[in-house]
């Protein structure tokens, strides 16, 4: 005997188990999702955009690149084919001897050169990192408005072009009798990297926790010596881009030491020798670039070496804490 059982199903429910808002209902199993885009056009777009990107840095690269190149080669050169031919060179027309000639030039004496830019190098940076410091590390742990607009005082000093400065620098170290002496150059290069550094080591302090502060102070140490001996070395990355930007900053300076120092010195950097080289009715390019390539080559070196030093300085101080 079999049973048969029969289900009776109401028409309006059969509707809304296909559809939910066929009466006005609400679905019930999520928000209708919009559809995405297939992953072949994200693909042709991140193709695309990488294309752009290394279009536009290729073009940067050689814009940069070629003036470089010119000058290197035509170091080699003699004047001939620097002026047929900027942009070739034969075996048969390199030779050493123009570089050669421009390192034993009675007219500018480059080690000498390298020795005067060297020691303004150093003394800059030593007063520089002397001077913004301690004062970076007042306003950093200030918490007055004093404080900040002293950090604006300071970083307004990097909307001034240094050019527009240099002739009431001049009046003031005539004034003083410092103009044509090295300690008026120095002086000059040191207030003109304050601001910069001051805005470094105040945003890296700003990361540095004060707890540090207080542990110096409860082992008796005071303001200065906590400073100097537990907050500074923790500085190394910031003080190390401080150090490689003023270096090349004051090692490929022309116009300040051009005007304040002076030919009536005697003191040649090395881009003012390489401004003694160039004639006054003529130019041998023989010399100038030879002597530019001398003149550019440590400051290459010394970017190529310190360039992880810069990154990391200023990420440093944006990532720490």
């Amino acid at each position: 005997m079999s049973l048969t059982t029969q289900t009776t199903v109401n028409p309006a429910a059969e509707l809304l188990l296909a559809d939910p808002t066929a009466l006005g209902g609400r679905r019930r199993f999520g928000r209708r999702r919009t559809p995405r885009p297939p992953a072949s056009t994200k693909i042709r777009s991140s193709v695309a955009g990488r294309i752009v990107k290394w279009v536009v840095l290729s073009a940067v690269a050689i814009v940069m690149l070629v003036p470089f190149y010119i000058m290197v080669i035509s170091a080699f050169k003699p004047q001939e084919e620097i002026i047929r031919h900027p942009l070739s060179i034969s075996p048969d027309t390199f030779t050493l001897e123009y570089l050669l000639d421009a390192i034993t030039s009675e007219k500018f004496n480059v080690i000498g050169a390298y020795g005067i830019t060297l020691l303004f190098v150093a003394l800059v940076n030593l007063f520089c990192i002397a001077l913004s410091a301690p004062v970076a590390h007042v306003i950093a742990r200030g918490r007055s408005k004093w404080h900040l607009g002293l950090l604006l005082l300071f970083v307004s000093g990097l909307f001034i072009p240094g050019q527009v400065t240099l002739i009431p620098v001049v009046f003031v170290l005539r004034l003083l009798g410092l103009i044509n002496t090295i300690p008026g150059f120095i002086l000059f290069e040191t207030a003109a990297t304050l601001p910069v550094t001051i805005f470094l080591f105040a945003a890296y302090l700003r990361t540095v926790p004060r707890d540090i502060d207080e542990a110096a102070s409860l082992d008796g140490a005071g303001r200065i010596r906590a400073f100097w001996s537990c907050i500074f070395p923790i500085m190394r990355p910031v003080v190390a881009t401080v150090v490689v930007l003023n270096s090349i900053g004051v090692w490929n300076d022309f116009v300040s030491p051009q005007i304040i120092l002076g030919p009536s010195s005697g003191i040649y950097t090395v881009t003012t020798g390489v401004y003694a080289a160039v004639g006054e009715f003529s130019t041998d390019y023989t010399t100038v670039f030879p002597t530019l390539l001398l003149a550019i080559a440590p400051a290459i070196v010394f970017f190529i070496i310190m360039q992880r030093h810069i990154i990391g300085g200023l990420v440093a101080g944006a990532t720490k804490g």
